[in-house]
């Protein structure tokens, strides 16, 4: 079970309904959602199936202070997984509490999704019905591209229901089908505290935006490293273009540049890794960014003009052949 799962039941599994409405919403929930009801020789019991202690003991307490009874509670061993299966069992007067419970309805017939009295009751019962859906069959995926509040529900008719327990929350949802089991999970990051904080994980709700804010922090430093990364990559390539030109456009025009646009390529070939700026203050006088892309821009295409006059190569023939990208980066 992951660690975010397990702190949101052990918070949770604490946490009760102030009225009776509301405690019989969970009870219900939590039965139907973990297993539900089992008939053996015409006697109907109610049976669910935890991976969670403090769910067991839970679910066993609200069974306890609606119904009055004392339900069997027992520890199985799982071999396939780490850790117990918890089975909540309501042998006796089980057709009873099942009918009130809403998991039966009135001709006798189990309910698909969830009891009508659940489904049209107030907030507080939409609540308590997905803390017991959580608890019963309940996953938190860590903040990123995934995360997810979902609820694994035993048929489509159980995800729409309790899904539409989290629109009445204020709550957006989606039910599907994935990999044979129906489900319904809350995806929007916002969307997942309220839904935490309304089953009672206020502290799962403080982890939760914790790990929220170091996750984004993280990812837009990644961003940012990757978006610096490509600009130094694209700097260097086109210090290692315009030095090439430049020194294609000295090999073609010889002694015949004039002096403000030679000591700009001089330099330009002399620090090829200095921005345009800094490259200005070095020349006498100083020139600016602009003046300096200008002299450079003009260098290449008097050779280019040349070039094409004598048939020669140019200075992004030079670029191309030492680079194999043709690029009109100065």
């Amino acid at each position: 079970m992951p660690a975010l799962t397990t702190s949101v039941k052990d918070e949770i599994c604490s946490v009760y309904p102030a009225n009776l409405s509301a405690m019989v919403a969970e009870l219900s929930t939590m039965f139907r959602f973990a297993g539900g009801l089992q008939i053996n020789g015409g006697i109907v019991s109610l049976q669910a199936e935890l991976t969670h202690p403090g769910a067991a003991h839970h679910l066993s307490e609200l069974v306890r202070k609606v119904y009055s009874i004392e339900p069997d509670v027992v520890a199985i061993s799982n071999s396939m997984r780490q850790g117990n299966m918890y089975l909540v069992r309501v042998m006796k007067d089980g057709e009873r509490v099942a009918r009130r419970a809403g998991i039966l309805d009135v001709r006798g017939r189990p309910v698909r999704g969830l009891a009508p009295q659940i489904v049209g009751g107030t907030k507080a019962d939409a609540a308590a019905a997905w803390r017991g859906a959580f608890l019963a069959r309940g996953t938190l995926l860590e903040p990123g591209r995934n995360a997810a509040l979902e609820v694994t529900c035993p048929s489509m008719e159980a995800a729409y229901a309790i899904g539409g327990l989290a629109r009445r929350l204020d709550v957006s949802y989606r039910a599907r089908e994935s990999r044979g089991a129906f489900r319904a999970d809350i995806r929007e990051g916002d969307a997942i505290s309220t839904m935490l904080a309304r089953m009672g994980a206020n502290d799962a709700v403080l982890k939760w935006e914790e790990l929220r804010t170091e996750r984004e922090v993280h990812g837009q430093a990644n961003r940012l490293a990757n978006f610096d990364d490509a600009n130094m990559r694209r700097s260097a390539d086109a210090a290692i273009i315009a030095v090439i030109r430049v020194k294609r456009a000295f090999e073609i025009l010889g002694d015949d540049i004039p002096d403000n646009l030679r000591q700009a390529g001089e330099y330009r070939m002399k620090y090829p890794e200095d921005s345009l700026n800094l490259l200005g203050e070095r020349l006498t006088p100083p020139a600016t960014k602009d003046a300096v892309a200008g002299r450079l821009r003009r260098l290449n295409t008097m050779a280019d003009k040349r070039a094409g006059e004598l048939g020669i190569a140019t200075t992004m023939d030079a670029v191309h052949e030492q680079t194999g990208v043709a690029d009109r980066t100065l």
